[in-house]
């Protein structure tokens, strides 16, 4: 039958349907198909031998071909690493006769003594699979193994000549013909740089149809091949790697590898950073002369064991007998060292540290507790923003904050009371900022 050799192209093209479905299922993600990092698009030109015959096939309808100039070109797009969709074109000449004598010369059927068709054009889109890639264990390969697939249309124009006449005359009068027809083929491509590759291929084309070389004979449908040589140039920024040479395997192997030197490098700096925090735990828990206060705020460092000390680790008065209680009388000046202090008071956004611009007015209050011998409530309140378990701690750890710096001064520790009362107790609207600002306050209450 005539279609035996259409049927086999057709089964020889089925077999790429296993290949195309391995890289679409393992050939996944951005190591594979990062569009914006990788150039996809590239175009070719290329040169060869047309003939009409085929490896798969056998020869046309003529027992002696005649290999003739042909020209081709293509468009081509690399969806993934090892699968693109290409684009071809290819043009010239077949010819052939009966020259090599197999018994034609007493077949009455074989009328005809020559052929030639003008390959006016045909057009492809093929499936283009890399199947081998060289330097396996290198990012960027040099060599490419690759098998091709598909389907396209053919026109052409066959001339023949008969073994009386001798001068070739047109098969079909007045036009062209056009066939459906399937390339199979396979090639090797070398990577001259970023800027060209050498492609050298072969492919045979299984035409549907018995009509190639003018001449119906015998059961199989025509077929030609052309091999070929050819320049491929990529599309796009020379600096971004072309997505078909690149080598997965390699690829994910440098990534792991450098997630592994980053992770690395934070272990080392958090040990490093560990180690620096418990230096700092150490110098802030030393205490040489054993007195309760650390050495990094002991003002007064080797005070005797057992010697009771102020806040700066000062020795305290001591008091040789009880003094009849006096009457405490406080002053304008008292109150307005007072106000100062708490007008001048301020902390960092959210914390209980005191800002430094709070300090000269603290150390005053301080001074006035230590010669009048006040004694000093602190109570801590804050607005109605946020959790109210949190609010009451930052209370209280403000009105100490205020506590420990007086302390610091040479105030009298005993005389200071320090309560949190948290958004409980607001001296304006908090509906409003300047509400809640009054209500962010430290109270001074002396007697």
């Amino acid at each position: 039958m005539k279609n035996t050799s259409f049927l086999r192209a057709a089964c020889m093209l089925a077999l790429f349907t296993p290949l195309c479905s391995i890289a679409q299922t393992t050939v996944t993600g951005p190591i594979f198909t990062d569009g914006p990092g990788y150039r996809r698009f590239s175009v070719g030109v290329n040169g060869g031998l047309l003939a009409p015959v085929a490896p798969t096939g056998g020869s046309n309808d003529f027992t002696k071909w005649k290999a003739q100039p042909g020209y081709g070109a293509y468009v081509k797009w690399q969806i993934l690493h090892s699968l693109g969709i290409r684009a071809d074109y290819i043009g010239g000449k077949l010819a052939g006769n009966n020259d090599r004598k197999l018994g034609n010369e007493k077949e009455p059927n074989r009328r005809l003594n020559s052929f030639e068709t003008k390959l006016k054009w045909s057009g492809s889109l093929n499936a283009v699979v890399n199947v081998a890639t060289i330097n396996w264990m290198y990012r960027k390969n040099a060599l490419q193994i690759y098998l091709s697939g598909g389907a396209g249309l053919a026109n052409y124009s066959p001339k023949i000549s008969t073994q009386t006449s001798g001068g070739l005359y047109e098969y079909k009068r007045g036009g062209s013909i056009t066939e459906f027809y399937v390339p199979i083929g396979a090639g090797l491509k070398f990577k001259l740089s970023e800027a060209v590759n050498l492609d050298l291929g072969y492919t045979m084309h299984y035409v549907d149809g018995d009509n190639l070389d003018g001449f119906h004979f015998g059961p199989n449908k025509d077929k030609y091949s052309y091999g070929y040589a050819g320049l491929e140039f990529p599309l796009g920024p020379r600096n971004k790697p072309q997505l078909g040479w690149q080598n997965p395997a390699k690829v994910m192997y440098d990534e792991l590898k450098a997630q592994k030197a980053n992770l690395q490098r934070e272990l080392e700096t958090s040990h490093a950073e560990n180690v620096r925090l418990s230096a700092d735990v150490n110098k802030l828990l030393a205490d040489a002369d054993g007195d309760g206060v650390s050495d990094y705020f002991d003002k007064c460092p080797g005070t005797a064991a057992g010697t009771k000390v102020d806040g700066s680790g000062c020795e305290l008065p001591k008091v040789t007998e009880p003094k009849a209680p006096t009457q405490v009388i406080i002053t304008d000046e008292d109150r307005r060292i007072v106000r100062n202090a708490i007008q001048n008071l301020e902390f960092e956004t959210g914390k209980s540290s005191i800002k430094a611009t709070s300090y000269a007015s603290l150390d005053r209050l301080a001074e006035m507790l230590k010669t009048r011998g006040f004694s000093l409530k602190l109570g801590g309140h804050t607005d109605n923003v946020g959790n109210a378990t949190k609010n009451m701690a930052l209370s209280k750890d403000r009105a100490e904050s205020v506590k420990q710096y007086l302390v610091s001064q040479g105030a009298n520790p005993s005389k200071i009371e320090a309560v949190g009362y948290g958004a409980g107790q607001p001296i304006a609207s908090n509906k409003t900022k300047a509400g809640r600002q009054k209500n962010r306050r430290v109270e001074f209450t002396i007697y």
